[in-house]
């Protein structure tokens, strides 16, 4: 039998994985209803409550689903639309999946035909979330009480310390894109398209700032992924 990186059987594992996250949602989310009517909450509050909630889930919806697009054409649909919809975001699934790969000595351009390829881009995948998954129940409240008790004894080293591990995370997906830069004009193209991104977002915060456009915040990072991309494909075909 031909592996199959769409075949019916993966799209019923994750189909139904999802489904029971979907059953998950919708029982609290009635279940919360329940308890709000119960403890005397006012309906029209709670109308407006889930009318916002809805509307702002479409922002990361976006993100969520151009990450699936955008790992699809070489894992196939059902394991991106698995990992995207339960756990994971395309920051880390995209540089996962692209270091097992290369490891295997596959190309992350075209399509995987190989079992054993596949089957080790979803191990370190799947192996490469459970310490974040596990972190945050034993623990996230030893590590936040570190740092509230950092920032109470000295306000300015605590501020420092967060800023240098947002940075620290940074310059880890960083290493990713300038890795090619020794391969020609052609290993600079994913730096162009930070680049780029970045020019989006900064354009994005500048009309948020200016124009008081509180519902672009929302927005901001999917159209900074969009105009990424689009601009990908642009300056691809130009070097090419």
């Amino acid at each position: 039998m031909q592996f199959n990186l769409n075949s019916t059987f993966l799209f019923l594992v994750a189909g139904s994985v999802i489904l029971f996250v979907l059953a998950q949602s919708v029982y609290f989310l009635v279940k919360a209803l329940a308890e709000a009517k119960r403890i005397g909450m006012d309906s029209s509050i709670l109308k407006r409550t889930i009318k916002s909630s809805a509307a702002f889930t479409v922002a990361p919806a976006i993100s969520i689903l151009l990450g699936v697009i955008s790992l699809s054409k070489f894992l196939g649909l059902p394991l991106p639309w698995l990992r995207l919809s339960i756990l994971g975001a395309l920051t880390y699934e995209l540089t996962a999946a692209a270091s097992a790969a290369s490891t295997v000595g596959v190309s992350v351009t075209e399509a995987i035909k190989d079992p054993v390829a596949y089957t080790t881009i979803v191990w370190v995948m799947t192996l490469g979330i459970i310490p974040s998954v596990l972190l945050i129940p034993l623990f996230l409240k030893k590590i936040q009480g570190g740092i509230v008790s950092l920032k109470k004894r000295d306000k300015v080293w605590g501020d420092h310390f967060m800023t240098a591990i947002f940075m620290g995370m940074i310059s880890a997906f960083l290493g990713v894109v300038f890795a090619t830069v020794t391969q020609g004009i052609r290993g600079w193209i994913p730096v162009f398209v930070l680049m780029f991104s970045a020019v989006v977002m900064t354009v994005c915060g500048l009309f948020i700032k200016k124009y008081k456009l509180k519902w672009l915040e929302d927005y901001a990072l999917p159209f900074s992924i969009i105009g990424g991309m689009s601009f990908a494909v642009f300056i691809t075909q130009v070097i090419n």
